[in-house]
């Protein structure tokens, strides 16, 4: 929404830079792989691997085995909340974000109604909770025991009910990074224990709020609308005004942000970043263009697939994708245009660095592999 009142403009640059600022990737930080993930509200989480790479781009002295050790000490978790896609959250966040997000959930049901006639779906949230309580199971078997009671019910239709009414983890070894095992299911609570967010319905929503805007800001309602998937969050934004400092884009659409968010200078330098598919910093606002030029749009999914992406001087940039193999494996980087020598040379050395954490095995130390330059695309 285009704001009627003049207020500070802030450009395309001067957002890039205050959005990696508040995503760690700017510069990388000395903080934990807990902390790093509250305050980014999450990691997206569609792949098991993404939530790593995330951590390697905005964090010094990352090694997988940090966050795989989170996992396994069900410090943090792996479940469905914003977006209807499935996140790595701390305990705390996943019992705040996903009441948040429950709205949204519960419509998404009503898109398979046709499937659940007959269906009572506080009896299906019961029997399913009994169920995954008694030990973690797989979708599969969620919808056979469903299919006990309502077999003339589509069987698709009442996975989606179950996961959309109950707070679903992925439970462990799923997730932890260098090890695999099928998606099994449990309850939240039955996963970390009893817990909730604290205060009312509206402090929670003015909390995240805030977090957002500390995370992914200066944004505008509609930005958060996207990240949260959800509507109806302009209320929020308007109790928290008097207490925010309010700017507006190139187009005069009003942007939110903390007085003391940081908005760096918009000629700082952005090192080169190689980012995961589906990571949140693509995903967050519903103008992407303080990350994705408009001429780039779309350029980072093919059908419903996302791209590993690489940042330089801040934007989207290239496509990179990872072969393992003997010595560490190889990169191989696709740019959208051409770029240049010392470009080329920070990409490498980026590329390099990433290899050499990240490469195939235990992740700490790892050398070894080869960055190459693909055909460039466009």
């Amino acid at each position: 929404m285009a704001s009627k009142t003049k207020r500070p403009v802030l450009g395309t640059r001067a957002l890039n830079r205050a959005t990696l600022a508040r995503q760690l990737l700017l510069t990388r930080t000395e903080m934990s792989a807990q902390d790093a993930t509250r305050h980014l509200l999450g990691l997206q989480a569609q792949n098991v691997k993404p939530p790593y790479f995330q951590l390697h781009a905005r964090l010094a002295g990352f090694g997988p085995a940090e966050l795989a050790g989170l996992m396994e000490s069900r410090e943090v978790v792996r479940m469905v909340t914003m977006r209807s896609t499935i996140h790595t959250h701390t305990v705390h966040d996943a019992l705040t974000l996903r009441p948040l997000v429950q709205p949204a959930r519960d419509r998404e049901i009503n898109y398979f109604r046709k499937g659940l006639v007959g269906v009572d779906l506080d009896r299906l949230a019961e029997r399913a909770r009994v169920f995954v309580e008694a030990e973690p199971r797989t979708m599969a078997e969620i919808r056979e025991e469903l299919l006990k009671e309502w077999p003339g019910a589509d069987p698709q239709s009442l996975s989606v009910a179950a996961r959309c009414r109950l707070p679903l983890v992925q439970v462990t070894p799923r997730g932890v990074w260098g090890k695999s095992g099928q998606v099994r299911l449990t309850t939240l609570n039955e996963w970390v224990g009893e817990g909730g967010g604290s205060g009312g319905e509206d402090s929670a929503i003015d909390d995240v709020v805030l977090r957002y805007l500390g995370a992914f800001g200066p944004a505008s309602v509609k930005d958060m609308q996207t990240w949260a998937g959800l509507t109806r969050l302009r209320e929020a934004f308007e109790r928290l005004r008097p207490v925010l400092e309010v700017f507006q884009d190139e187009n005069g659409v009003e942007l939110f942000d903390l007085p003391d968010g940081p908005r760096p200078d918009a000629g700082q330098p952005a090192p080169p970043r190689f980012l995961p598919e589906f990571d949140n910093l693509l995903l967050s606002h519903a103008d992407r263009s303080r990350v994705i030029p408009p001429e780039l749009k779309g350029s980072s999914w093919t059908g419903n697939q996302a791209h590993c992406t690489l940042l330089l001087d801040g934007f989207l940039a290239g496509l990179w994708k990872l072969d393992a193999g003997k010595a560490g494996g190889t990169l191989t980087v696709e740019l959208f245009s051409a770029v240049s020598k010392a470009d080329e040379a920070e990409i490498v050395a980026e590329g390099e660095t990433l290899l050499a954490e990240m490469g195939e095995g235990d992740g700490e130390g790892r050398s070894g592999g080869s960055v190459r330059f693909g055909p460039i695309r466009g």
